[in-house]
């Protein structure tokens, strides 16, 4: 029995990759676009395409079976008709929807999807999540992978050193680490920075039992000047991915808005997932689904930040917090289950973490010394203190705690590193 289990799994690997090299080719194709809208209303506009050298995903999972995420994306065959990629992700145009500033005025995000180089015409299709949490198309483009205006120049050539490295990118989860006030004489702090990262990460749980799953690159690219914008001081730096504190004035919230620097840099190896590294001691991080994962890189709570932060952007967990001030407003529909793993409305409670708690929890369950360990249904959670509920008390997802991610969480990561893997 174990021997026919053994030929079976082999000749569905064999048949994934058959799919894969039927397709595509093993680099990647990059689609740029504007994403422009306001509160309520919002357009696709194409940019251009950018052949990369590097497809650092998977080439037996090609169809993503998450479901998270605020957009979403497919890649039709244009002869057959056949979807034969997919992928999910949410974006800072998102987020900006739910702020304040997006109810006055009309805004523009430079945005990126990209997808292993097909050998064939194709149609990509982009779809957004509504309120209702129903997928709806909004936008298609065809691509011809002969047409000559397909970029091939390498806009920002750096080189890429490996920090972790455990085999062939197509089946590990390669994560790349971009710098971002650095400047060329401190190089030799941001390898070490980078060293350290990864040891927050491959030190934490479930990521430390995963260590031979994972590799870490880093792409040596000065800034001119040391450091990052932080608006509210009134502090600018020539920085080379732009990164800036107080996004949507929230003074914590690290990330930056250049997304076609930050995809430049990231092209100069195999990636699955972003990681920007900034050069400063000011607390302060964000991390956004399939997006980029941002850090400040010398705070004393950097590695429960980068790993709270690399929760939201490589395993779709949301901030189970509810009493944090945010720049967010009607974040979640009550009336639907949100799309993170380690919330619920209760609504569908079944299709989150039901199955795993004791009979004898209630439901919700009470926020006292008696279930402190416990695994339940504790009220507040997203950024709402009323109709949304977390797994635990307390987790990283919660509270300024390193290495505490919750059963939920961890399972969660966990199906992630394995999906990446394969």
């Amino acid at each position: 029995m174990r021997r026919l289990l053994t030929i079976l799994l082999c000749s569905l690997v064999f048949s994934a990759n058959a799919a894969f090299d039927d397709f595509f080719m093993n680099k990647s194709l990059r689609f740029d676009y504007f994403h422009t809208g306001n509160d309520k209303e919002d357009i696709f506009s194409f940019d251009e395409l950018i052949e990369e050298p590097y497809w650092g995903g998977s080439k037996t999972q090609l169809f993503d079976p998450f479901d998270y995420g605020e957009y979403k994306f497919t890649v039709t065959d244009v002869s057959s008709g056949n979807v034969i990629y997919s992928h999910h992700y949410s974006s800072l145009f998102a987020e900006w929807q739910t702020t304040a500033e997006s109810k006055k005025t009309w805004k523009s995000f430079s945005e990126t999807v990209t997808f292993p180089f097909p050998k064939i015409i194709v149609n990509i299709d982009f779809y957004k999540r509504n309120w209702d949490g129903k997928w709806e198309k909004k936008f298609e483009y065809q691509v011809d992978p002969k047409n000559y205006f397909i970029s091939k120049e390498k806009k920002e050539p750096f080189p890429a050193v490996k920090i972790h490295y455990s085999g062939e990118s197509s089946s590990k989860l390669d994560l790349v680490i971009i710098p971002d006030g650095y400047t060329k004489k401190e190089m030799k702090k941001f390898r070490k920075d980078c060293q350290r990262f990864a040891g927050y990460l491959l030190k934490c749980r479930p990521y430390n039992k995963n260590a031979d799953k994972i590799n870490i690159w880093a792409v040596e690219a000065p800034s001119l000047e040391s450091g990052t914008d932080i608006p509210g001081a009134n502090v600018w730096k020539q920085t080379i991915s732009n990164s800036s504190f107080y996004t949507f004035d929230s003074e914590r919230y690290l990330t930056t808005s250049d997304n076609k620097s930050l995809r430049n840099l990231a092209a100069n190896a195999p990636y699955d997932q972003i990681i920007l590294l900034v050069n400063t001691d000011k607390y302060g991080g964000g991390g956004i689904y399939n997006l980029f994962c941002v850090c400040s890189s010398d705070n004393k709570f950097s590695n429960f930040v980068f790993t709270h932060e690399f929760g939201h952007a490589f395993a779709g967990l949301a901030d189970e917090y509810y009493t944090s001030d945010v720049s967010y407003q009607d974040f979640y529909n009550l009336k639907i289950e949100p799309w993170e793993p380690n919330l619920t409305t209760l609504v569908n409670f079944n299709s989150k973490w039901k199955n795993r708690l004791d009979k004898n929890t209630p439901i919700p369950t009470p926020d006292n010394e008696q279930y402190k360990n416990s695994l339940g249904v504790f009220e507040g959670g997203g950024y709402v203190a009323k109709g949304v509920y977390r797994p635990v008390i307390d987790c990283s997802m919660k509270s300024t705690i390193y290495d505490d991610f919750c059963p939920v969480c961890s399972d969660a990561i966990q199906r992630m590193i394995d999906f990446y893997a394969q």
